[in-house]
């Protein structure tokens, strides 16, 4: 059974080696994963972000970040799920636990950067409403090849 519960200092360690344990299968770990990974505290919550654990039975098995960018637009980042536990859609429902917290706190877009290695991830956040949108200069990650949003409120 899953519950997904606000970050806590006690969850650093599952936070960062869930992640690199991903970044590490696909790609490489790139100096913006570590300053994330390594006091997110400091580099996500203390700037208005969120951080969330996937406990599995009470153990941790997932993660994701709510990264401010703006006042009312955030970037979902930071999502992993530990591979002894995919496939038990651990990732769509968290996927669904972050929209439901950006409709409630009433942003206008999550946005996020993926790859087109990742096609399962890419067909899910496709289901969810996400959109692909045209990618900026000077990325933060060298593996981003795609940037795509999902917008919460028509701004007029």
């Amino acid at each position: 059974m899953l519950t997904i519960v606000p970050y806590e200092p006690k969850y650093n360690q599952n936070f960062r080696d869930l992640n690199i344990a991903w970044i590490n299968e696909y790609f490489k770990v790139e100096k913006k994963d570590r300053e994330l990974l390594n006091d997110p505290q400091s580099s996500i919550i203390a700037k208005g972000g969120y951080i969330f654990i996937g406990l599995w039975y009470n153990k941790p098995v997932g993660c994701f970040a709510l990264i401010k960018k703006e006042i009312d637009r955030y970037e979902l980042g930071k999502m992993a799920v530990n591979k002894s536990h995919h496939g038990l859609k651990i990732g769509q429902y968290m996927l669904a636990y972050a929209i439901d917290v950006a409709r409630t706190e009433n942003w206008k877009t999550l946005a996020l950067y993926s790859s087109t290695k990742l096609d399962a991830a890419l067909h899910i956040y496709k289901k969810f409403g996400f959109k692909e949108v045209p990618l900026e200069d000077n990325l933060e990650y060298l593996r981003s090849d795609v940037k795509m949003e999902l917008t919460l409120l028509n701004v007029t």
